[in-house]
């Protein structure tokens, strides 16, 4: 008997941030290492904005899109290939996480409407109210009722597609977590973000809105759990 290792999460960058971002923090998928303390057999990095094919999903034990300084409505050739992508992969059962960019690209890509949100811009750390119906989800039901994440967003999912479950909002954004499919989730905030993090990603001479302390651990714990649901029973095979 031999064991059969874990396939990687697959963490897919959406384009890179400005160069002044990245010499203070790096680019997104540092942000997710860090966060999951993942070791280097366990994830893969692809860039669609590259030209870089996106995984096949047998090679695959899940994927993480990241939030990005583009826009889902420029519909640019990288972004329209990843979102028919996430199509392909809700068929396939992958689990799926997006962020920010992420979910917004996952709700456009399963026929919801995004664009600017009429309320405005979100940034900083604020609160967030999860639906009676987050209680029942198998990521969520471990969450308080309303919590605090970091957001930085202008575009917003401002129609979720049909059949999507809203399981919470924040007072800008009514869709700050949706769910696809059992395996396909996506949250408007970035579980993934620090102080540090945020602040790098503010523009020169623009505040942080919400507290000021560090408050964000219930949105880390929804990303670890992701994770950690992507990690099965180690696999017996036969074998010499």
């Amino acid at each position: 008997m031999i064991k059969t290792p874990a396939l990687p999460l697959a963490l897919i960058q959406l384009e890179v941030p400005p160069a002044n971002v990245v010499a203070q923090i790096g680019e997104q998928p540092a942000w997710f290492i860090d966060a999951l303390d993942l070791q280097p057999d366990e994830y893969v990095i692809v860039r669609p904005h590259l030209g870089e094919a996106l995984p096949e999903f047998s090679q695959i034990s899940a994927a993480i899109l990241s939030g990005s300084w583009a826009m889902v409505t420029d519909h640019a050739e990288w972004s329209e290939r990843s979102a028919a992508w996430v199509r392909a992969a809700i068929d396939a059962e992958l689990p799926l996480l997006g962020v920010c960019y992420g979910h917004q690209l996952m709700s456009y890509a399963l026929g919801g409407k995004v664009a600017d949100n009429p309320q405005g811009w979100e940034r900083g750390l604020l609160p967030l109210v999860c639906s009676a119906q987050a209680q029942q989800d198998p990521l969520l039901s471990a969450l308080p009722k309303s919590f605090s994440v970091w957001l930085s967003h202008r575009q917003s999912v401002i129609t979720p597609p049909p059949q999507a479950q809203v399981l919470a909002h924040s007072a800008k954004d009514g869709y700050q977590i949706v769910r696809y499919s059992p395996q396909a989730l996506s949250v408007q905030f970035h579980p993934e973000f620090t102080q540090q993090i945020m602040r790098a990603c503010l523009p020169e001479g623009v505040e942080m809105s919400g507290a000021e302390s560090e408050d964000a651990d219930w949105a880390r714990e929804l990303l670890s759990a992701f994770w950690l649901q992507t990690r099965p029973a180690i696999k017996q095979a036969q074998g010499a």
